[in-house]
């Protein structure tokens, strides 16, 4: 059998919540030796608040092929449309590794 015929088929559906998206202007990870938890943030710094508009719990496993398939798809983007710079870290805001 070949790989294509041991894939399956699969709809996905998905809410109108979450097809329109949510705005994250920064992002901050934690780990367990079981997990992952990405936290995606929209901080408004000049009004002192934040807010975690989705968080993102990963076994350590599918964060790797996650990564992979990111870096996929910036090299991909990046050979279409020229290189993305990458931006610099806003005044006031940074974390620190826990």
């Amino acid at each position: 059998m070949s790989n294509e015929q041991n894939q399956v088929k699969m709809q996905i559906k998905m809410s109108d919540d979450v097809l329109k998206g949510t705005y994250a202007n920064a992002m901050q990870i934690g780990h367990t030796q079981e997990e992952f938890v990405v936290d995606f943030m929209n901080l408004s710094p000049r009004q002192g608040i934040g807010i975690v508009s989705s968080r993102v719990i990963i076994s350590p496993g599918h964060l790797k092929r996650i990564i992979s398939a990111m870096q996929d798809n910036l090299k991909r983007y990046e050979n279409q449309f020229g290189e993305i710079k990458e931006a610099s870290q806003p005044d006031g805001i940074g974390f620190k590794a826990e």
